[in-house]
């Protein structure tokens, strides 16, 4: 072999040897972490997030179970589906009280999304003001009672109807309660089913361009209703790392919606309802839930869940939420006590991304 070919081959295996000893050390293995959601505002900013890769930036796999309401989610924590999810503050409750799950943040506020839907040429629409106190809902004891009402039972929506029944004087042993899927409902009531319909964000929208009519929505009736992220709790205090880390992810698809143009945000929207949720809405019905829900930066919950002077204002929603619930004889008393003992609700990981993002901004 000529001598300046063996020099040639010499060289080539001397730097092939070289880059090997200084390969890189393989990256450690994604955290892999499985949450439960359902095809509504509240699951886009892990969506968004997850598109632009933060989750494995911060050393985790986030996978995103569907799921048709937020009870159907609740119900499979104890077979260990998921270890995060997006809920109603109904299914929080009630999975705090049956399955020890945590409140460890706000997604939105969906008070203004939850409404009860009646057709124009009802009683129910004629019948305005009966409550002082709530002037823009819509109904009075004798257009009500005995009606036939579609909704998601144990939701949000079914939350929506009890306020709307209480600031009317009545309970839903006044009424008859069918309880269905929200696409169910909102299709039965299409076909002339039922007297009145209670529908979620973004089907309230779809009604409401129907020609129906808001009869009521907890926000008319004074009641916020945050749709809150929720934890296994026993995984969420044996991994506080991870469920500070997936906080800060979601945390970063809400920085992101908040300062993204409106009009390349429902691009994106949109797509995440299509390629997500296997749904197709207009851009003014996205535009629309957009404005519907009131999102939370990590300061805001900082201030929702401070314990400092008190309960947090989070705390006290619950409060009446669990105490509505054992007046309508959806939970009992013994239930309430135990709840409120229980110290479901916790800060204990937003104030470890607030440290943390504090100490990133001293750096």
């Amino acid at each position: 072999m000529p001598l300046k070919q063996w020099i040639c081959r010499l060289s080539a295996l001397l730097l092939s040897a070289l880059l090997m000893t200084q390969a890189p050390v393989s990256a450690a293995p994604l955290q892999k972490v499985a949450t439960a959601w359902m095809g509504e505002q509240e699951a886009f900013p892990i969506w968004y997030a997850k598109e632009q890769g933060w989750d494995r930036e911060a050393g985790l796999d986030v996978s995103m179970l569907y799921f048709n309401s937020g009870m159907d989610a609740v119900n499979t924590l104890p077979a260990g589906s998921w270890v995060y999810a997006g809920v109603g503050s109904v299914p929080a409750l009630l999975g705090a009280l049956r399955y020890d799950m945590s409140v460890i943040a706000i997604c939105n506020d969906e008070a203004r999304a939850n409404a009860v839907l009646v057709r124009p040429d009802s009683p129910i629409a004629r019948a305005k003001g009966y409550n002082s106190e709530c002037p823009n809902v819509l109904g009075s004891p004798e257009t009500v009672k005995g009606i036939t009402v579609l909704t998601t039972t144990i939701s949000s929506s079914h939350y929506a109807l009890s306020t709307w029944l209480a600031a009317l004087g009545l309970t839903e042993k006044d009424v008859t309660i069918k309880n269905m899927e929200q696409a169910s409902a909102l299709a039965a009531f299409d076909c002339g089913i039922g007297d009145a319909v209670v529908l979620w964000a973004p089907l309230t929208y779809v009604g409401e361009n129907r020609g129906w009519l808001v009869a009521s929505t907890p926000h008319r009736t004074g009641h916020p209703l945050p749709l809150v992220l929720a934890a296994n709790k026993t995984y969420a205090e044996k991994h506080p790392d991870i469920t500070t880390k997936f906080l800060q992810v979601y945390q970063r698809g809400v920085e992101s919606m908040r300062n993204t143009p409106m009009d390349k945000l429902v691009e994106e929207y949109l797509r995440f309802y299509t390629d997500w949720a296997g749904a197709e809405y207009t851009a003014e019905l996205a535009k629309r839930d957009l404005a519907a829900h009131n999102t939370y930066t990590l300061t805001d919950l900082e201030a929702a869940f401070d314990t400092s002077n008190g309960p947090s204002r989070v705390q006290q929603w619950f409060t009446h939420l669990a105490e509505f619930l054992e007046h309508s004889g959806r939970i009992t008393r013994q239930e309430l006590n135990k709840i409120h003992a229980s110290g479901y609700i916790t800060n204990k990981y937003i104030g470890l991304a607030a440290e943390e993002a504090k100490a990133g901004k001293a750096q």
